[in-house]
């Protein structure tokens, strides 16, 4: 087995600034090591006036990240505006599960022990940068230094940026971005005209009101993971209807997130059928 030499760096002395950084994790959020999320916003305005660096989530379970990024050595106002964003999201928000992230080339010992100290008391997570320099570019890894402390933690997408359907078809794996053309017949089925919008950071489906379910196919997997607003109470019937027919179902206040594949319509299409059809008139009462 081969071994690479790299050299370690800062990413000013490579000639890059925060935008650059950003950009990078914006292109494959992944990189960061906290899961397959989804961008929400970028540089998300908020009430104090400042800009929070990146909103995500997980399609999976929903859990939301505020996200700071910086170069250099981490300092006090980094951690303080962190913990102050997270704050104004989770109370704009406050049925989501929320997560503040702090993400820096240096954290010392000093602010390690400050943030392990707010981490009893607040989701946070702080993430150093390495950027180590090799014959083919430059790599950057991302080490996970304090996690959440699990005991602390207990779809609606508000950013439109249209795109089209060639847009997915290049960040997608094929039999995902399939499931939301079989989706959409489904719906054509039961005599319900479906309305796809194609979004930058997913897609949604409405019908004759506003949109009520959200698409998140993704490059690495083939099935696609589905948000639906689902407010009703019969919902309790319908999950143990979904977890009998193997689904994984999570829930929120108002909807419903489950994973489905080809293979999933195939089989469940009548149980699935309902659920469309019941989210649908949910919506246009």
């Amino acid at each position: 087995m081969n071994t690479i030499n790299y050299e370690h760096k800062k990413l000013r002395e490579l000639g890059v600034d925060e935008r650059w950084l950003q950009n990078k994790i914006e292109d494959d959020p992944s990189i960061l090591g906290l899961g397959d999320l989804n961008v929400i916003e970028r540089e998300r305005s908020q009430n104090s006036g400042g800009r929070l660096d990146f909103l995500m989530y997980d399609p999976d379970d929903g859990v939301r990240y505020e996200i700071e990024v910086m170069l250099g050595r981490l300092d006090e106002s980094h951690i303080i505006r962190t913990i102050e964003y997270w704050d104004l999201e989770r109370k704009k928000y406050p049925n989501r599960e929320h997560r503040a992230v702090i993400v820096a080339e240096e954290i010392t010992s000093r602010f390690y022990n400050v943030i392990n100290l707010f981490n009893q008391a607040i989701p946070l997570i702080a993430l150093q940068l390495d950027a180590l320099v090799v014959d083919a570019g430059v790599l950057l890894h991302f080490t996970k230094i304090i996690d959440v402390n699990e005991i602390s933690l207990g779809e609606e997408q508000e950013v439109s940026q249209p795109t089209d359907l060639n847009f997915w078809k290049s960040k997608s794996n094929a039999k995902a971005l399939e499931v939301v053309g079989e989706v959409e017949n489904l719906f054509k089925s039961i005599g319900i005209e479906p309305r796809l919008t194609y979004n930058k950071y997913h897609i949604a489906l409405g019908t004759t009101g506003r949109n009520f379910m959200w698409f998140h196919p993704r490059k690495s997997a083939a099935h696609c993971s589905i948000g639906l607003l689902f407010d009703t109470d019969s919902r309790e019937e319908f999950i143990e209807k979904l977890e009998e027919e193997g689904f994984s179902v999570s829930q929120r206040k108002k909807s419903l997130n489950l994973k489905l594949s080809h293979n999933d319509l195939q089989k469940s299409s009548d149980l699935l059928k309902e659920l469309l059809s019941t989210a649908e008139s949910l919506v246009s009462r």
